[in-house]
């Protein structure tokens, strides 16, 4: 057991002191390639040391980090490089190869060797450094500089590029934050994510930190002194077994990790002690009421609920305790957090009455589409900002989301919401996973189709069965005229769905 927290991979360990130092020694290898205040760094790594490193190295010279998602092909991971106007990149050599052509010639490059058990959990070869001339061994640059001798400066949001599912992804660049701001967020992060710097916490990070919260969350981590644990790639039974063997008391969590947990055979569930738990977090997708239930039955009231975007942050936060009194909430908006829900017309609506989310917060600094000002236009009403989401507010003032706008099927002139849909299919025994969407139809404009993940292949899920189980929970036009088994789900590992795929691929 260290004595100072630190941040663990599999078998390797290092201190926050001396990720901090390493931290100084990047910013001055990063200010010899000439970046500087607002430039950006990106970086192409798993959840590993540099990753932290480079964040807190870029903080100090008031840099911009752009993480890229390291599943991107060459072609995509050269649009955010070049959108994102990057003057350095720190890559796990593996995934360096497979883009190293498309990196612009005055991007410095530093390679990180890919860990042992990064290599073993996604069965990669050796991973001997392939050097052209042009890259800088990240240990060998921090080793040949000293720490940076200037003050730190207040910590930069990173900029997180939108999943892209409806086009080329748009990074979302901030505004410094001013010095209200940043102690506001300060203040705010005991609440958004239970990370108190004068309380000690072990925190297991098993979300890529390409993505905006497991970013911020890991981020925010660090910062508050946590000690931090990194499950090299999520496994629902190794997850428990991090828990019990490191006392586990804060988690960040997506909904489809809850299902994969309660797939677990009851036995396997109930071999793990899981009493070190304090504070879990999810958000990032919908979660299914019943499925949340079966989770507060199993671990207790320890998990929390938010409801945030890339673009606006944490909006709102709902406890376990009113998460039992009103299912399905994800929560009343945050201190200095308004939020406005409109018509088509931009109109208010009453409560109870479903219309498009607003958001906007006096904690995080505004925001714009790097190179698309008219796109951060569109998304404006009165300074708060929508992600396209649509919901309710209740007679208390409790936030219930009801799916994307543009997820939205109209079917003979009838508004359904897919989430819904896919919240009674997922609690089915025998489905992993489960995507539901409109596909054109000559007589009702739009159908349901419904895509679904078994947990057994060989079950033999069917139709018919799948209907009379939904008739059971929902009004029969809400039953998907069509069902197919597939036997994969584009999803990201923040649990969006990629339903643009699917539905683009069965389009005649």
């Amino acid at each position: 057991m260290n004595e100072q927290p630190g941040i663990r991979s599999g078998a390797r360990w290092i201190s926050l002191v001396e990720a901090e130092a390493r931290a100084g020694r990047a910013a001055s290898a990063f200010r010899a390639r000439g970046i500087g205040e607002d430039d950006s760094i990106a970086l192409l790594l798993r959840n590993d040391f540099p990753f932290f490193e480079a964040s807190l190295a870029a903080g100090r010279l008031g840099a911009c980090v752009t993480p890229v998602n390291w599943h991107y092909t060459a072609p995509e991971a050269s649009y955010i490089l070049h959108d994102g106007g990057a003057k350095a990149l720190v890559a796990h050599t593996d995934l360096y190869r497979r883009i190293a052509d498309v990196v612009p010639p005055d991007v410095a490059v530093f390679l990180v060797p890919t860990p042992a058990e990064i290599r073993a959990a996604y069965r990669l070869q050796d991973d001997g450094a392939d050097y052209t001339g042009r890259e800088t061994s990240w240990d060998e640059a921090i080793a040949a500089h000293s720490p940076l001798p200037d003050p730190p400066r207040p910590p930069r949001l990173s900029t997180i590029y939108t999943s892209g599912t409806t086009g080329k992804p748009k990074g979302v660049q901030r505004a410094a934050p001013t010095p209200e701001q940043a102690a506001r967020i300060e203040v705010l992060r005991a609440t958004w994510w239970g990370l108190r710097p004068d309380e000690p916490a072990t925190v297991l990070m098993n979300g890529p930190m390409y993505h905006s919260a497991p970013n911020s969350y890991g981020m925010s981590a660090a910062r508050a002194g946590a000690d931090i644990v990194l499950q090299t790639r999520f496994d629902a039974e190794e997850m428990l077994a991090l828990i019990e063997a490191h006392r586990i008391t804060h988690m960040h969590i997506v909904p489809t990790m809850f299902v994969r947990l309660l797939r677990l055979p009851s036995e396997t569930r109930a071999r793990y002690d899981l009493s070190s738990l304090r504070f879990v977090v999810h958000g990032a997708a919908s979660c299914a009421p019943a499925i949340k239930a079966e989770m507060l039955a199993w671990w207790g009231p320890v998990i929390y609920e938010y409801y945030g975007s890339t673009e606006f942050g944490l909006a709102t936060h709902i406890s376990a305790q009113e998460a039992l009194r009103k299912p399905g909430s994800v929560g009343r908006p945050l201190p200095g957090v308004r939020i406005a829900i409109v018509d088509n017309d931009r109109r208010p609506v009453a409560p109870g009455e479903v219309g498009e989310i607003f958001v906007g917060s006096e904690a995080v600094p505004d925001f714009t589409y790097r190179g698309q000002p008219e796109s951060r236009a569109e998304v404006d009403l009165d300074g708060l900002v929508t992600c396209g989401d649509v919901g309710r507010f209740d007679d208390e003032g409790y936030l219930f989301l009801s799916d994307r706008k543009r997820d939205m099927v109209i079917s003979g002139g009838v508004n359904i919401y897919p989430a819904e849909i896919e919240a009674a299919l997922v609690v089915h025994p025998g489905i992993k996973d489960c995507a539901v969407f409109g596909m054109p139809d000559e007589e009702f404009g739009e159908v349901l189709h419904a895509c679904i993940l078994p947990v057994d292949a060989a079950a033999g899920l069917e139709a018919a069965q799948l209907r009379t189980f939904l008739e059971a929970r929902l009004a029969r036009f809400k039953i998907p005229k069509h069902f197919e088994i597939v036997a994969e789900l584009p999803r990201e590992d923040s649990g969006k769905l990629f339903k643009r795929k699917l539905q683009a691929a069965r389009r005649p």
